[in-house]
């Protein structure tokens, strides 16, 4: 009875945190889904894009530092909330127009975002059977290509409808609607809240050092910051680097959604070999090694490539540098100090939100340099190379102890 109680318990929690990563992905990821049209409507310089989503990159590092003691003291589903809440306004806000108001739309999108993982690893952390967490944390992490599915598809076609304003509000006042359906699950999944808790700006610093001073740990937060910051430089910029080539934005948004539906099974298919099969360190470099590939193939992207020839490389791309989290989330939850799955994630994600900040910089800057979309890619893709080639080793000895 206590079994089926406990596996009806995970489904509910898994379903639910699935639904809100979905929502906070769409969030998040919108925006820079139809920027080509916002871009031309604000009159902006594409490479601006790079500064708008380095900033929310800032703004989800802080967030991730600083949210484990907000969800131990309010509780992870209601810290679920908060992000949903927070990203519907940030979305709001950016229909004003202003440039720099946008720009604020990104930092609280960002930190709203950013809050999302730590908070539903904090739940699946505390219902799942340890040696299947990689497959569910995969399962969970499966509502990010989900989301892009839906901001690829969705996004274009509300703009065409609604224009770019109604598309972001559309989509803020979807978040807030789950964020009320939310509530009835308080009672069972905030049991475990602590509210003496308090907030501390030595959290910051305690959290990190925490990440720095324990060696998995450390090693799952560069890789972290390697894999992070390609991801957010294709998600940002694929879609505008494609309508930059002459494509369509309805057809570039096509492509990149079914290269975002790889992804589905990518992560699934790694959270398989990560649970109990596979080393997650030998499976960490596999993705990394096979992501640096895809980023280097777009280093040759150019006005000549067929579409469907742009979608291989995207689905090769999807397949790793959209497929790594459940792995590294379960491996980070693993790791942590009991009660602290949260703030480990959350600061291990840290590293990843610092890729998120600087790799889009670099990316903007090798635009700026050489006008080259592609070059910009394999550029950003060169960290994760470094990172599979030190995982080579890394799983030995992971192994040996």
């Amino acid at each position: 009875m206590q079994a089926d109680r406990s596996t009806k318990l995970l489904l509910i929690v898994l379903g639910a945190m699935f639904l809100q990563q979905t929502f906070a992905t769409l969030g998040r990821s919108l925006p820079p889904i139809i920027a080509p049209v916002i871009l031309q409507d604000l009159a902006i310089d594409p490479a601006w894009l790079g500064i708008y989503v380095s900033a929310a990159a800032l703004s989800a590092l802080l967030f991730q530092l600083g949210c484990g003691s907000f969800i131990l003291r309010y509780g992870a589903m209601r810290m679920s909330q908060a992000a949903l809440v927070l990203l519907g306004l940030g979305m709001a806000v950016a229909t004003l127009g202003a440039e720099v108001l946008f720009l604020v739309s990104g930092v609280i999108g960002g930190g709203a975002a950013a809050m999302s993982t730590p908070a539903s690893s904090h739940l699946l952390g505390r219902y799942s059977p340890p040696r299947q967490a990689p497959l569910v944390f995969s399962i969970k992490q499966t509502a990010v290509p989900a989301g892009l599915l839906l901001a690829g598809l969705l996004g274009p076609l509300l703009t065409e409808l609604t224009g770019w304003r109604g598309a972001l509000l559309i989509s803020a006042l979807a978040c807030l609607v789950f964020a009320a359906m939310l509530q009835p699950l308080r009672t069972e999944f905030d049991a475990d809240r602590v509210p003496s808790q308090t907030f501390r700006l030595s959290d910051f610093h305690t959290t990190i050092l925490s990440v720095i001073g324990t060696p998995d740990l450390r090693r799952l937060a560069f890789a972290c910051f390697a894999f992070n910051g390609l991801q957010t430089v294709f998600t940002s910029y694929f879609v505008v680097a494609l309508t930059e080539l002459g494509h369509g934005l309805a057809a570039a948004g096509f492509v990149f959604s079914v290269a975002m539906v790889v992804a589905v099974p990518g992560r699934l298919f790694w959270g398989w070999l990560g649970s109990g099969r596979v080393d997650p360190a030998v499976v960490m470099c596999w993705l990394a090694l096979g992501m640096a590939g895809g980023a280097a193939l777009m280093g040759l992207l150019g006005p000549r490539w067929p579409l469907l020839l742009v979608g291989l490389v995207a689905a090769v791309l999807s397949a790793t540098v959209m497929s790594w989290h459940g792995v590294l989330l379960a491996e980070a939850a693993r790791l942590a100090a009991p009660g602290q799955r949260g703030a480990a994630t959350g600061g291990v994600l840290s590293f990843g939100q610092l890729g998120g900040l600087l790799l889009p910089l670099l990316y903007s800057g090798v635009l700026l340099a050489t006008g080259s979309y592609g070059l910009g890619f394999a550029a950003c893709g060169l960290p994760a190379l470094v990172v599979g080639i030190a995982l080579l080793r890394a799983p030995r000895d992971h192994m040996a102890r």
